[in-house]
This record gives structure tokens, sequence and C-alpha cells, in this order.
């Protein structure tokens, strides 16, 4: 399916039909919503992918072990400006309890119920506030709770993030929608941030588990902000089977098409986090083509992302491609570096044989823009690799520096 068969809709995670969200204040924060819901009325078909990072967060600990139960889920509770991490048995005692009193108040079973937080790590839960939080909210969740709760599960964020498209797949209108929230602490290895989708499809566990690894590893796993991977973060999928359609399964042109949908959806998502990056004012995307492998092409499209001095040259829109070929050569990766060819958008600036042909007037007027575009070729295969990043102003500084206060 091509991506002209999808159609952008609204309604982020409650686009889809048979989902219900919201976002509240609760306290836990000073004066944003900080707590949110997303629940299935029917109970739907769950796949998740977690952090990396060895140090892992109780909300994460209790899902891996819920999902090890069951892979049914009917609600997902989050609670932002507290990352519920480092905080031993009372932390696990904590997220314990949020899936307990989501569970009682939506009268689901404990076991269909997930959690995840967000926010400083090292500090425990308020946990009247949270309870207290979430029985306020619980009879306020709407289809058109989207909005706050895509608010709800920022912390840093300076705005919501929320995509959504609708396909036919032989007959049958089906929907993925989804929210996330990440700025900084945005690393690849399960790309640091939350994202929580919903689909109306009716989607076979294996085949969810599968279309989810695939997606996350060309979006969120092509994602950088500033190299930290944090201890939270998580990507968890729903599917309901309200669009009523012939369950999809792998190796089939229905999961094809839902992949498409899925991948669409996530990308979306993740050029919003990289855009949103803390202190950011511009995207930026490294495309590394002619690669021997998708897996070479991403690890030099990676180590560009990561570099710091590639980043602060984006953003005093330098074009100083030299830093650019020096992590490639740090990437890991076997090739030539005399048959690279560097561009930014459509003004190349260095050719084979380290011709240069930099126009520094065009390059500069190119790197002025909110979004810019890296292209590098390897010249030496046919396989290609996105990654998305920002640039690294002061601003970055300035928040991380005081980021509990």
């Amino acid at each position: 399916m091509g991506l002209d068969a999808l159609q952008e809709c609204s309604g982020g995670v409650t686009a889809a039909q048979g989902f219900v969200a919201g976002g509240i204040y609760c306290g836990i924060r000073k004066v944003k919503k900080d707590i949110a819901i997303l629940q299935s009325l029917n109970p739907a078909i769950v796949a998740g992918v977690f952090t990396l990072n060895r140090t892992i967060a109780p909300p994460l600990i209790v899902d891996k072990q819920q999902l090890e139960k069951t892979d049914i889920c009917s609600a997902i509770v989050v609670n932002s400006g507290n990352a519920n991490a480092c905080t031993g048995e009372q932390g696990m005692n904590d997220a314990w309890a949020m899936v307990d009193e989501t569970a009682r108040v939506l009268h689901v079973p404990r076991e269909q119920v997930l959690v995840s937080s967000t926010g400083v790590i090292g500090q425990y839960l308020p946990m009247e506030k949270v309870t207290a939080g979430i029985r306020e909210l619980a009879p306020k969740l709407s289809v058109r709770g989207n909005k706050d709760a895509a608010e709800a599960i920022m912390t840093t964020d300076l705005y919501s993030k929320e995509a959504a498209v609708k396909f036919t797949s032989n007959s049958s209108v089906i929907t993925v929608g989804g929210m996330a929230k990440g700025s900084g602490m945005i690393a690849p290895n399960m790309a640091t941030m939350l994202a929580f989708v919903s689909t109306d499809a009716a989607v076979s566990p294996s085949a969810l588990r599968t279309a989810l690894r695939i997606a996350n590893s060309r979006s969120f796993n092509r994602l950088t902000v500033d190299g930290d991977m944090s201890t939270n973060d998580m990507v968890l999928v729903l599917a309901n089977g309200s669009a009523k359609n012939e369950e999809i399964r792998e190796h089939t042109p229905a999961f094809e098409e839902f992949l498409s949908a899925l991948e669409d959806v996530l990308v979306k998502l993740a050029k919003m986090i990289a855009r949103d990056g803390e202190g950011a004012t511009k995207l930026v995307e490294i495309v590394v083509s002619g690669a021997h492998t998708e897996e070479e092409a991403a690890k030099a499209a990676c180590a560009v992302a990561n570099s710091n001095l590639v980043k602060t040259a984006l953003h005093g829109a330098d074009a100083n491609w030299g830093r650019i070929l020096a992590a490639v050569g740090y990437s890991g990766i076997d090739f030539n570096p005399a048959i690279v060819e560097i561009s930014f958008g459509n003004v190349p600036v260095l050719k084979k044989n380290y011709k240069i042909v930099l126009n520094e007037e065009k390059a500069k007027a190119v790197l002025q823009q909110e979004e810019v575009t890296v292209w590098i070729n390897l010249n030496q295969g046919y396989a290609e690799a996105r990654f998305w990043t920002c640039d690294l102003t002061k601003e970055y500084i300035h928040i991380n520096a005081s980021y509990r206060s």
C-alpha cells in the first residue's frame, strides 16, 4: 500500500473506534495536567517495546510482568512530573497501586491494566494525589479526551504530539492513531520517550508484535535528541478489533497495509519529538544511502545524528561537512571515505575524491531553514536509512541545568 492510500485524520489516540481517553491535573506537577488514562472499551490485544536501559523504572517492571500473564489490555494509566524510577520497593508498590486503582474504577481485570510514568528520577509519587486523580478522571474519559491525555503525559515538551491515519483493507476502514511525549533524554535503542498507539484493526497477537517491532525499528529507534537513554520509556500498541475486519496475520497483503499505517503514525510522532527537542530550533533528517546494508546505513546515520559537533554546526548554519564525514568514520561501518558525497538539502557540498563543491551562501540558506535534510551517499551499495534529530542550542543547557526546579 502506498502512502497515498493513507488518509490523515484527527482524534489522535482516540481516532480509532472503541477508545476513550482523558487527562487532568492531580497535583504531581505545579500547574499542568499530570495524569492520563487511555481505555479500550473492548479488551484489546497489546504489544510493547521498552527501554534497554539497565536502570529500569518500576512501571516497566510491572508492565513486563503483566504482559507475561496476558496479551490483553483494557487500559493504560500514565502520570507525568515523576518518573517513579530508582524508587525501590515503594516504587513497585506505587506502580501496582496505580494499576489496582485504575482497574477498580474502570471495572476491568487487574491484569489488563498497564502503567507508565515520566518525569524526575528518584522521587516518590504523591500517591494520595495520584489515586484521587485516577478516581476523578475515570468518569471523564471520552472520545474527545485525546488532547487532554496527550497534554497530561508531557514533561518538558513544548507541545503535545498526536497523529492518526485511516485506510481501507478488504472493504473495512481501519484507523491507527497515537500520542507521544518526548523532548529530552532521547536516544535510539527504544528511542527514549513514551508512545501509546491504538487501532480498531483485528490483528493476531503475533502479527501485532511483529508490526510494532518493524515499525519501531524504522521510527523511534531512528530518533535521537541528545544521546541519553531514559529509564522509563516504552511504546504500547492496542488493537481492539472494532473495525470488524478479517483478522490480520503475518505474511499477507493486509499485514503489509497495516504495517505501513503503523509505521506512518510512528514516524510522524518521532519527527514531532525531534522537532520539539529541548531548546531545538530545527528538525534535522539524516539520510544515508549507498550502503551495503540498511543496518550499516542506520549506524552511520545514528553517529551523525548523535554528534554534538554536527548538531551545533547545524544550529549555527555552518556547512561543516568535515564533522559529518568524521562521524561516519567513527560509526564502526566499513566504507571508503574517498567516494562519499554529501549534500545539505539540494545543495551539494562534497563529491567523490574529496572534491569540494561547497557554495557557502547557498548552503547557509538551506541550513537556516526550520527543516534540514543532510544527504550522505556512501556510493558502495543500495541500502538506505533515515534518522531524525535536532540542533543543539544554549537553551538545551538552560533547560537541563534546572530540570528539577
